[in-house]
């Protein structure tokens, strides 16, 4: 389908001649999503479609009792801006809300927005370059001072200086942000934006307080006493927190949706581990709810016999990798290792990068550990379809993989071992404890073993490995070691924001506390160049295919070796409504969790 007949086809809805539905139904037909497709109706001026919400109409505000959540990898920090995984995403949105965030199907929902920007109403700019956003009145933080477009500015300032060291700044460092009045701001693009709907929604949209904040920007951004203590607009405030164990929070009695939350008050316990949750939920009953369920199937079912819970799935487009470090681990210059001065003594050669990535059996993963939780695949990006590539491939071959190391020149040494110009093929490979994942570990050793490639299994405690911890050697963000494996995903049904991690601009360094998103140190003109091309192509096809590109350069380089693609997994107690969504946080929309009669 050419650009003419899109325009065609969102012509024939602007006027009625054609309904959404068959629209939609016409898109799917050429490889896009739902979400995508009301994506292409919203830029081409079509409103918004009403989302089918559940069906849930509160006559008062509490009276529900306790929430009980379980997240077995405890939040570190409630500040949503210093959140270096879900975990501690989940934990800030108990309190923190962004303007919007984006429902099950990928469509846009109002949060502390009025309504979701538009070509229709004039906030949305037909040139791609601006988008005004109509905040709610009536908000008020937690304390009681009304939430206004001063603190939006001041968030999109607080986030976007380099001295604050945010995981956010991607979001916000290429915008500026003006308020109109008190309750409207005005986000600008130095050029056109095709996905506009990046800052102030979701995960990096949240808002925080100007006037408890405003005294601890910049190099003091880490002394904020509010970073663990928040004070934000959402439906419970806060009531304690014991980093790596309890977040807990109670009902706030002027939430700026009528007759919510449900729940009285709310407990998110951490620790454990993914199994022992998800027995709390489905056998015991003993919590409501249990998050990332990354346990095999085969337990989960057992689980589910338990008859105290289910478990539900949320599609989105994560995925479960295996990161090649491109810069040495083991070598310290200038206070830190894996330093973008150096390379990797083995990595940096693609043939090894090449071999390693064909000693990953994904089938036997997806069959053996995952099962309907995982899919193998050779893609980064796994969703929308519109952005997954069909021009890679995977191969589990050990013989092929020794042949292809063999003519390089890396021979096997009286130890089995292969080595060349004294370098041996030896790798620490990391990741956090749990039992799909060491499983995963046991299948790639066994596997490089009979190759000729020496592999050491490292197993961080997960509350380690996704901490916050600037000091920490042991997270993620350092990657102080060869080979390292968890999960992450795009927040929005598009996977530009999710890409920057390749970007040379984004690296992890000490520079930034460990908080750029390029953790594997990887530097390519080429990949930046498509990114930034990406970034302000306003036609649709174009703009996939570019996005494409992107994901395959780091596979077809091995950079990540993709291995499952990842549904969302959580236990929910029976007769909970818990709303989830793939492209958001668990607990996005967790103003509306109710517990049927």
């Amino acid at each position: 389908m050419n650009e003419r007949d899109l325009a065609g086809l969102i012509d024939r809805v602007k006027t009625g001649r054609l309904s959404r539905r068959t629209f939609v139904q016409r898109m799917a037909a050429v490889g896009l999503t739902a979400p995508m497709a009301t994506q292409l109706l919203a830029i081409g001026g079509v409103a918004m479609a009403q989302n089918k919400r559940p069906v849930y109409k509160p006559t008062k505000r509490g009276g529900g009792g306790l929430l009980k959540v379980l997240w077995w990898q405890a939040p570190t920090l409630l500040n949503p801006h210093f959140a270096t995984g879900t975990k501690d995403q989940d934990g800030s949105r108990l309190f923190y809300e962004p303007l919007a965030g984006w429902d099950a199907d990928g469509n846009l929902r109002p949060i502390l927005a009025e309504a979701v920007p538009s070509l229709e109403d004039g906030t949305l700019a037909k040139d791609g370059k601006s988008v005004i956003w109509k905040l709610k009145k009536g908000v008020t933080w937690h304390d009681g001072k009304p939430f206004t477009a001063d603190d939006c500015v001041f968030t999109w300032a607080y986030a976007r200086d380099p001295a604050t060291a945010a995981l956010t700044v991607g979001s916000y460092k290429d915008v500026t942000v003006e308020k109109v009045d008190d309750h409207t701001v005005k986000v600008n693009f130095a050029k056109p934006t095709p996905f506009w709907a990046d800052t102030f929604v979701a995960a990096a949209g949240c808002i925080i307080p100007k006037h408890l904040f405003d005294a601890y920007t910049g190099a003091k951004s880490r002394e904020a006493p509010t970073n663990l203590k928040p004070v934000g607009t959402g439906p419970y405030m806060f009531k304690d927190f014991k980093p790596g164990d309890l977040v807990a929070g109670v009902i706030n009695p002027n939430y700026h949706q009528p007759n919510k939350p449900y729940f009285d008050a709310i407990e998110m316990k951490g620790g454990g581990d993914a199994v022992s949750a998800a027995r709390a939920v489905l056998q015991t009953g003993e919590y409501d709810f249990a998050w990332n369920l990354q346990v095999e199937d085969e337990i989960l079912q057992k689980l589910e016999k338990g008859g105290k819970g289910t478990v539900v799935f949320a599609k989105g487009g994560g995925c479960e990798h295996i990161q090649l470090n491109q810069t040495d681990p083991w070598t310290e210059v200038d206070g830190e290792r894996s330093s973008l001065k150096t390379k990797h003594p083995t990595l940096q050669y693609p043939e090894v990068r090449q071999a390693l990535a064909m000693l990953v059996d994904r089938d036997s993963v997806e069959k053996y550990i995952y099962g309907r939780t995982g899919v193998a695949t050779a893609n980064f990006v796994n969703g929308p379809p519109k952005f997954t590539s069909k021009n890679t491939k995977f191969e589990f071959n050990v013989d092929k993989a020794a042949d292809i190391l063999e003519k390089a020149g890396w021979k096997k040494g009286s130890d089995g071992i292969r080595e060349k110009d004294g370098k041996k093929l030896k790798f620490v490979y990391q990741t956090s404890i749990n039992q799909p994942r060491q499983k995963n570990q046991a299948i790639v050793k066994q596997a490089c073993q009979k190759a000729g490639i020496d592999i050491e299994v490292k197993a961080v405690v997960a509350s380690v490995f996704f901490s916050s911890d600037v000091a920490n050697p042991d997270t993620y963000p350092h990657f102080y070691c060869d080979l390292q494996m968890y999960n992450n995903g795009p927040q929005q049904p598009d996977p530009e924001v999710y890409l920057r991690q390749f970007l040379s601009t984004e690296v992890a360094a000490k520079a930034n506390k460990w908080q750029g998103r390029n953790i594997t140190r990887w530097q390519s003109k080429e990949f930046d160049d498509a990114h930034k091309a990406a970034q302000i192509e306003l036609d649709p096809v174009k703009r996939a295919a570019l996005l494409i590109k992107c994901n395959d350069l780091p596979v077809d380089n091995h950079i990540v070796i993709p291995v499952v693609a990842r549904l969302g997994v959580a236990g929910v107690k029976h007769k909970l409504v818990a709303e989830l969504s793939g492209w958001d946080n668990n607990t996005w929309m967790l103003a509306d969790w109710y517990r049927e009669a």
